[in-house]
């Protein structure tokens, strides 16, 4: 079974980016790397559900929209440091921890999205 499949496949996927944008939103801690967002966080909501369903092994939908996601070229505008990149983590784990039920798909899916915010360091 893929991790799409564990997260709960679009409706899964779907909620993990949503909660993750609301925390980003909400959480204080979370300042800086909110601030690199544009205001309106529909269309970074969209890109990272369409990223994160092929990343899952779900439907490649960012790739058929987008071509190759190229991840550390497109956030090379944006200063990520190790303070962005806790930052972007807090919300993210978060978002796993509450919403995804299995405690070995939880650890495997925040170990991976650790290795992945920790290569787009670029500062």
């Amino acid at each position: 079974m893929s991790l799409y499949e564990l997260v709960g496949g679009s409706d899964g996927v779907r909620a993990l980016v949503d909660r993750f944008y609301d925390l980003m939103d909400a959480l204080p801690e979370a300042y800086e790397v909110r601030s690199q967002h544009p205001d309106d966080l529909t269309e970074s909501r969209q890109k990272l559900f369409e990223f994160l369903s092929g990343w899952l092994g779900g439907p490649g939908l960012y790739v058929a929209k987008h071509g190759h996601p190229r991840l550390r070229a497109r956030h090379m505008p944006f200063a990520i440091s190790a303070r962005e990149r806790d930052q972007w983590l807090l919300c993210m784990r978060r978002a796993v921890n509450e919403l995804v039920e299995h405690p070995q798909t939880r650890a495997h899916l925040v170990d991976a999205f650790g290795r992945v915010a920790d290569h787009m360091r670029n500062r």
